[in-house]
């Protein structure tokens, strides 16, 4: 009986000539699994070009509704970003579908997985270190680190010999990684750094330029740091990204062209559109700074940046990350209301908040007389915070 492999399949370049490639290099089953989280891809057809490409059974697997729910929010409860711009479109989808792999090859008694991810890129380490962290003893297939394949321009070469349709071509040669979340551009004309990138290669959101002249006003309900309402209209967690990515996207709104420091070492050029994760994350953090008290909102800015890098990194199935979680949980107990954001051509504002946990009083905030705030309060403590300067400046005369 043949060893079974359990390939990560999209029916992108990569993995449709991975089959083949498999088939002629081991003496193995393979058994493509296709993870759903929102790439909108006809399912239909990636699995009948599985069956055709070679794979002798195929997984698809409906993860939309754990993506949001297990990843994308606590992601959004962190306001989690890498290197100050990029939202973890493709980061964090990866943990989710490493999890399901492994389930998979148990149920299939696979002793090996198999992923499309270049020697180069960042996704080989998320698959491969989500992977042992369930299971230790599989054994992994990295076809681009074995292959003579050199480029995506040979990868065309080899799908055209062994007649296997892809959805490229050396005029169209980006790589592509779409999500519920994002898509992400890399490759072609973008890995000069010279070039302006080109506005027709977006997917989700129309070019600012050419969006409507009309702002658009959006009403978007947190519970304890959960989207949960758009508009006041209840909707399901999958539902809200859908909503808003169309909302967003329709205005302008989501793009980022990043020069970002890859984990393996070097840097990369990406273009990434993420119109609801835009939103989502403004709308959050507009509702922490009038909810969050200072010293926990300042530690919590080291928390977001750590958990970017964290997530980035692959290292999402970690007792860190795990801790990182607990202390936002309780960050975000009196994270709950509404707040207005008006978009309009690639820009978002606020344009309102209403929520009953506001620290900001009014009372006390303007410039008139307060019972709990007298001006002349302020004299003392002037005195006392600037106390160290002084000492500082006394000192400094007495040495010159």
């Amino acid at each position: 009986m043949k060893e079974k492999v359990v390939l990560a399949y999209s029916g992108g370049l990569d993995t449709s000539i991975i089959i083949p490639w498999l088939k002629e290099n081991y003496d193995v089953e393979v058994i493509a699994a296709c993870m759903d989280v929102g790439q909108g891809d006809d399912m239909e057809k990636v699995r009948e070009k599985a069956i055709n490409s070679g794979a002798s059974k195929i997984y698809v697997e409906d993860l939309k509704e754990e993506f949001v729910t297990n990843y994308l929010f606590n992601a959004i409860k962190a306001n989690a970003v890498y290197e100050d711009k990029y939202l973890l479109g493709t980061s964090l989808a990866r943990p989710s579908m490493g999890k399901r792999l492994v389930e998979i090859a148990h149920a299939e008694g696979a002793k090996y997985i198999c992923h499309g991810c270049t020697g180069k890129g960042n996704d080989q380490v998320r698959f491969e270190v989500s992977i042992a962290s369930f299971d230790p003893t599989i054994k992994i297939i990295a076809p681009w680190r074995l292959w003579d394949i050199k480029s995506r321009e040979d990868a065309i070469d080899y799908a055209a010999a062994k007649g296997v349709e892809v959805p490229v071509t050396k005029k169209k040669i980006y790589s592509m990684d779409k999500n519920l979340w994002h898509l992400s551009h890399e490759g072609g004309d973008l890995e000069d750094l010279r070039n302006e990138h080109k506005r027709e290669m977006y997917q989700m959101v129309v070019p600012p330029e050419q969006a409507k002249d009309e702002p658009t006003y959006v009403e978007i309900y947190f519970d304890k740091g959960i989207p949960t309402k758009v508009d006041g209209k209840e909707i399901s967690p999958v539902e809200i990204i859908e909503v808003l990515n169309k909302i967003a996207g329709e205005n302008g709104v989501g793009v980022i062209d990043i020069i970002e420091n890859r984990l393996v070492g070097m840097k990369s050029r990406g273009v990434y559109e993420t119109p609801a994760g835009t939103v989502l994350y403004e709308a959050h953090k507009i509702l922490e700074s009038a909810t969050i008290d200072k010293q926990t909102m300042h530690f919590k800015q080291t928390i977001a940046q750590q958990y970017g890098e964290l997530v980035y990194n692959g290292l999402w199935f970690t007792q860190l990350r795990e801790a990182l979680d607990a202390f936002v949980s309780v960050t975000q107990e009196n994270v709950t209301g509404s707040v207005k954001l008006k978009l309009y051509k690639g820009n978002v504002t606020t344009a309102g908040v209403d929520t009953p946990y506001a620290l900001y009083d009014e009372s006390i905030s303007s410039f008139g007389a307060s019972e709990l705030y007298d001006h002349k309060d302020s004299e003392g403590f002037i005195n006392l915070f600037g106390l160290p300067s002084k000492i500082g400046a006394m000192v400094r005369n007495k040495t010159k």
